[in-house]
């Protein structure tokens, strides 16, 4: 299925990583469900700027199992068709800030579960609030996202970290049972983005860091990591399931 005739629920979609993926699927034509919690303001905006015709804002708690399900069926009741594609990105209350994280000494099992909740969680509940249209249709893309740090802890984000590993693990077991049914399932780990709301507590020197030690000498961006995110819902990725591809500038090489 083209990406053009594809229905797509964007998480945290409103800001971020999740508007320049919003932004980049309206871009090829997809009917895009703009997700957002409490950023109603901008996640209304940006369906403007796209055109109502192609994008709605649905306020939902990806953690909610019935929240995300009043979020599909609103989808397919206003574009008239079920919802095809998940990128599964909403980040839930973390920010990169190094000097505030939580070191082992420090850190607690609820702050494990905060993060395991807003990956995890969230990535079953849009699975299965999906999937029975998805296995109908013989079609479906679940796309996860990731981040190098799981590869390559430079800075040991252990709760943010370790539910991204996890969040990896379920990727690939959603791969493997859904793979008869047409749906695919990938994730797409991006390096720190410049600049995002998540990444506005790291200092400037940071980025210069990353970007000197990094093959193509440039800090990754939230488009960069939107066009492969692309290449996962397009016929391209057809014969692909179960994969991490990182998109990082080569600074992670795996």
């Amino acid at each position: 299925m083209n990406i053009a005739e594809q229905v797509v629920v964007i998480t945290g979609g409103s800001r971020g990583l999740g508007k320049a993926v919003v932004q980049a699927f309206a871009r090829e034509g997809a009917k895009v469900i703009v997700n957002y919690y409490k950023s109603a303001e901008q996640a209304e905006e940006l369906v403007r700027s796209i055109g109502k015709e192609k994008a709605v804002a649905i306020q939902a708690d990806i953690r909610s199992e019935e929240d995300v399900k009043r979020m599909f069926e609103e989808g397919k009741r206003f574009f008239g068709k079920p919802i095809t594609t998940i990128v599964n990105n909403a980040l839930v209350n973390f920010s990169f800030n190094g000097d505030a994280r939580k070191d082992l000494e420090t850190i607690g099992w609820q702050d494990f579960q905060c993060q395991f909740e807003g990956s995890v969680k969230a990535t079953l509940n849009t699975l299965q609030a999906a999937r029975k249209d998805m296995e109908s249709l013989q079609f479906g893309r679940i796309i996860t996202i990731g981040t190098n740090l799981f590869q390559n802890p430079v800075v040991p984000y252990h709760e943010y970290n370790t539910s991204k590993a996890a969040l990896l693990g379920l990727t690939r077991n959603i791969a493997k049972e859904l793979g008869a049914y047409g749906i695919t399932a990938n994730m797409v780990s991006g390096g720190l983005l410049h600049k995002t709301d998540a990444s506005a507590a790291t200092p400037d020197a940071v980025f210069d860091i990353i970007k000197a030690s990094t093959p193509l000498q440039q800090v990754t961006t939230p488009e960069d990591v939107a066009d492969a995110i692309l290449f996962f819902a397009s016929p391209w990725s057809r014969a692909v399931t179960g994969q991490n591809l990182i998109v990082d500038g080569g600074l992670v090489m795996n």
